[in-house]
């Protein structure tokens, strides 16, 4: 890997760690809050991703300012939906999450899955 692509594309390079960070949270951690930032995390990383995808040096949003109309002038809006769309998701998601996290606390007053896990197997027997 050439490092001058490297710091060329470093929004892309921060958002793929970003999405690498908030993954191995999501998956090494036992705690149920600590798996929701996780997901949020890599949630804001693909965010950031299409961003800088949608992202054209020079050009303006697309609202038609002084009658100029060519196409040429003005950046993808589609990317820029797709970014607020998925943050409606998300926030959604998270909420979700949250109320299902407080809903176990109450019942095994506890945020760790392995002990969860443990008091539902006792529970079935």
């Amino acid at each position: 890997m050439n490092i001058a692509n490297l710091i060329s594309n470093y929004e892309e390079a921060i958002a793929m760690i970003l999405f690498g960070i908030g993954f191995s949270n999501l998956l090494m951690q036992n705690n149920l809050i600590k798996k929701i930032i996780g997901m949020n995390i890599m949630d804001t990383s693909v965010y950031l991703f299409l961003a800088v995808k949608g992202y054209i040096v020079g050009h303006k949003a697309p609202i038609v300012v002084d009658g100029v109309q060519s196409v040429d002038a003005y950046i993808n809006p589609i990317p820029s939906g797709l970014v607020l769309t998925g943050i409606v998701v998300s926030v959604s998601v998270s909420a979700l999450m949250l109320a299902l996290t407080i809903r176990l606390y109450r019942r095994y007053h506890t945020l760790n899955l392995d002990e969860i896990s443990m008091l539902i197997k006792k529970e079935e027997k």
